[in-house]
């Protein structure tokens, strides 16, 4: 007996600590785990600085206006983007904003990506919603997409949940109505939400993304993850998927609040022999801070010249 006793003081430590490591194994941050990442890219998370707080609690929004080369169809489409970004408190049962104070609520940075463009008769409106956790510890708990055109309408929808769930809906037969679930892996939608919070955060080297789902539906290739390089500057984040013969590149400031200055997405653009290496481009026109939400009567549109928007 006296012996049993001494091997369980001898084991128990040994298992507590096991159980302890395995548990940080399983933390959901924005990084890949099946791959070798070096500990100089680790988050740093830690407690938002004041200059944080004074800049994106203020109770407005941050919104920025880009001249926008869009490339489609085998040819480039001159159009506007814009990304609106704001901290909302976030309900991850729900999936959904909060509408009131509760213990149980995530503060998010949730970003909101709008394009519109024509392709020669017919417009195109596109727009990716991304609700990233301020903490910077985990993945983006949802995030949406939508492209709107004069053939019709399709929309994808991604929750973090013990692993990816994502619904898709297409007016293609071959995409048709979808559900599925993906293991997770880190979001390329999630990266342009994570820069503004720590741009030394963005994980780099050989991983595995799962591209925005704009291209996916734009290009219909499968949404899964892809391998792919990612590499950070002092000012810039570039991201190359071999196998999709695509690169994106975001410049930003180094300074806080890192303001995103423009990007570059280079692919194939067309079909089959039709198509060309094409790059969208889009550069920073203007950005203001507001609480847009309030400012809807027609004496409003004079805030969009601020933004140089059409």
């Amino acid at each position: 007996m006296k012996t049993f006793i001494k091997f369980l003081l001898i084991i128990l430590p040994i298992f507590i600590v096991s159980c302890k490591n395995e548990s940080k194994k399983q933390k959901d941050i924005a990084v890949n785990f099946a791959t070798e990442v070096e500990p100089k890219k680790n988050l740093n998370i830690k407690e938002p600085s004041q200059e944080f707080k004074e800049y994106w609690y203020a109770g407005k929004a941050e919104i920025t206006s880009y001249k926008l080369e869009q490339a489609r169809y085998g040819e480039i489409r001159k159009g506007q983007a814009v990304l609106i970004y704001v901290t909302e408190d976030f309900l991850p049962n729900k999936q959904a904003k909060a509408d009131n104070k509760n213990p149980n609520n995530i503060s998010v940075l949730k970003l909101n990506a709008t394009k519109t463009f024509n392709t020669g008769l017919y417009p195109y409106s596109i727009m990716q919603s991304t609700f990233y956790p301020v903490s910077n510890d985990k993945h983006a708990i949802k995030v949406s997409g939508s492209i709107q055109e004069w053939c019709g309408h399709v929309y994808a929808q991604l929750n973090n949940k013990e692993q990816f769930e994502i619904k898709s809906y297409s007016y293609f037969e071959s995409e048709g109505d979808q559900n599925f679930k993906l293991d997770k892996a880190i979001l390329e939608n999630e990266l342009w939400t994570q820069l503004r919070i720590n741009p030394k955060s963005l994980p780099t080297g050989n991983l595995q993304i799962i591209p925005s789902l704009e291209y996916s539906r734009l290009k219909h290739v499968e949404l899964k993850a892809y391998i792919a390089t990612a590499t950070l500057s002092r000012n810039s984040y570039s991201i190359d998927y071999p196998e999709l013969n695509r690169t994106l590149f975001i410049e930003f400031n180094p300074k806080f609040p890192h303001h995103i200055l423009g990007w570059e997405e280079t692919f194939k653009s067309g079909f089959g022999k039709n198509a060309k290496t094409l790059t969208t481009k889009a550069t920073k026109l203007e950005t203001i801070k507001s609480a847009y939400w309030g400012k809807n009567s027609n004496k409003d549109e004079i805030h969009r010249e601020s933004l140089k928007l059409n």
